[in-house]
C-alpha cells in the first residue's frame, strides 16, 4: 500500500487519468519525426569520430553501435535545442559527444559487473577482454573531451565536465553500497541522481545552451532533465523484477547487489524472517531462480514495485510542469511524449 506521505507530487493514478494524459500528448512516433534526420547525422557523428589509427578501437566502436540503444539522451538534446529555436549545426555533434560519454560509461560499467550481455547480445568486455574494454573507454572519453575543447563553448564544456565527474561519483556510491541493506531512499534517490540523471539534466540543458535560451528557461530545461533522468532509472531498477516486452533480463541488479527502490521499500515494511531470507539471497554467489522468484514474491507484497511506478510517475509528472514556462509547440508536445514514454518504458 502506498502512503499518503510517500505521495511527493499528490498525484493519483486511475486508469481514466491515465487514458487522457496518452490521448493529451503527442504520439511518440510523431515526436520522433520531428528529430528523425538529425538522429541519423548523429550516429554518422558518432561513427566518425570513432575514426582511429588503431583498428581494434574502430570494431569495438562499431560493434556498439550496431548494438542499438534508445539515444535517449541525443533525442532530449536535439528536442530542446528545437524547443529553444536553434537552427545550426553544433546540436548533432553535442547529441554525438552526449552518446560518446554514455558509451563509455557502459563499457566500464560491463567491465565492473563482469557482464556477458549488453543489450541482448554479447558484451563487448566478453567478446574483447576486459583490459582492452577500459582502454577503448578511457578513449570515448577523451575523444568527447577533446572535439568539446574544439567547439570552444566554455559554458557547455563546463556543463558536461561537472555532470561526468558527479555521474562517477555516482557509480563509485553504487559499488560502495553493494549488497547494502541499510541503504535508505534517500541514499538510493541520491545515487541514481548522480550516476544517471546528471547527464540527462546536461544534455537538455546544453540544447538551452545552444539556443541562447534565458536562464530561466534554461534552469528549466536542466531541471525536467533532471526528473526525467530519475524517472527513467526508477522504471529501469523496477524492471529488474519483472517480466516486460523490453525484453530486460530480470534478476540481474539482485544478483549483482545492486540495492534499488523496490527493495528497499520492501526491507523497511517486511517481517524480520522475511529480511533474513532477503539477506541471505544478496550475499549468495549464484543466485537462484528459487530464491530470487522469492525475493520478488516478498517485493510484491509490500508493494515495492507499484511503489517505485507511482514515484516514476510523479517525477514524470514533475519533469513536464518545468515545460510551462515555453509556449505551446510541437517540440513542447514532444518532449512530454518522450517523458509519458519513459514512464510506459516504450524506449
Amino acid at each position: 500500500m502506498i502512503d499518503e506521505s510517500d505521495n511527493i507530487f499528490g498525484m493519483n493514478l486511475s486508469a481514466a487519468e491515465l487514458a487522457l494524459l496518452r490521448e493529451q500528448n503527442l504520439p511518440f512516433e510523431e515526436a520522433l519525426e520531428l528529430i528523425g534526420d538529425d538522429l541519423e547525422k548523429v550516429d554518422q557523428e558518432f561513427r566518425n569520430n570513432l575514426r582511429s589509427n588503431v583498428p581494434i578501437i574502430s570494431t569495438i566502436g562499431e560493434h556498439l553501435l550496431r548494438s542499438g540503444g534508445k539515444r535517449f539522451r541525443a533525442k532530449l538534446l536535439l528536442l530542446a535545442a528545437k524547443l529553444c529555436d536553434y537552427s545550426g549545426e553544433n546540436h548533432i555533434s553535442m547529441a554525438s559527444l552526449i552518446e560518446f560519454i554514455h558509451t563509455a560509461t557502459l563499457l566500464h560499467d560491463d567491465v565492473v559487473d563482469n557482464a556477458k550481455l549488453r543489450r541482448g547480445i554479447k558484451s563487448a568486455n566478453y567478446q574483447w577482454g576486459n583490459e582492452i574494454c577500459v582502454l577503448v573507454g578511457d578513449f570515448l572519453f577523451t575523444k568527447c573531451f577533446t572535439r568539446m575543447v574544439e567547439s570552444n563553448n566554455w559554458k557547455i564544456i563546463h556543463t558536461i565536465s561537472r555532470a561526468t565527474m558527479i555521474m562517477a561519483e555516482g557509480e563509485v556510491e553504487e559499488w560502495v553500497r553493494t549488497n547494502d541493506l541499510l541503504l535508505t531512499e534517500e541514499g538510493y534517490l541520491s545515487i541514481i541522481t548522480r550516476k544517471t540523471a546528471y547527464l540527462i539534466s546536461a544534455a537538455t540543458q546544453i540544447g538551452a545552451i545552444l539556443g541562447n535560451a534565458s536562464e530561466e528557461k534554461e534552469d528549466a530545461l536542466a531541471k525536467f532533465g533532471m526528473d526525467v533522468g530519475i524517472a527513467f532509472q526508477l522504471i529501469d531498477d523496477n524492471l529488474d523484477y519483472t517480466s516486460h516486452e523490453s525484453g530486460k533480463k530480470i534478476g540481474i541488479d539482485l544478483q549483482e547487489g545492486k540495492i534499488t527502490l523496490p527493495l528497499i521499500v520492501a526491507l523497511r515494511r517486511c517481517s524480520e524472517e522475511e529480511r533474513v531470507f532477503i539477506r541471505k539471497a544478496a550475499d549468495s554467489q549464484t543466485l537462484t531462480e528459487e530464491a530470487f522468484c522469492k525475493v520478488t514474491r516478498i517485493i510484491e507484497q509490500y508493494d515495492g514495485i507499484q511503489y517505485t511506478l507511482e514515484k516514476a510517475k510523479r517525477y514524470v509528472e514533475s519533469a513536464k510542469s518545468h515545460l510551462c514556462l515555453f509556449p505551446d509547440s510541437r517540440q513542447r508536445d514532444a518532449l512530454c511524449a518522450l517523458a509519458d514514454y519513459i514512464w510506459e518504458r516504450r524506449l
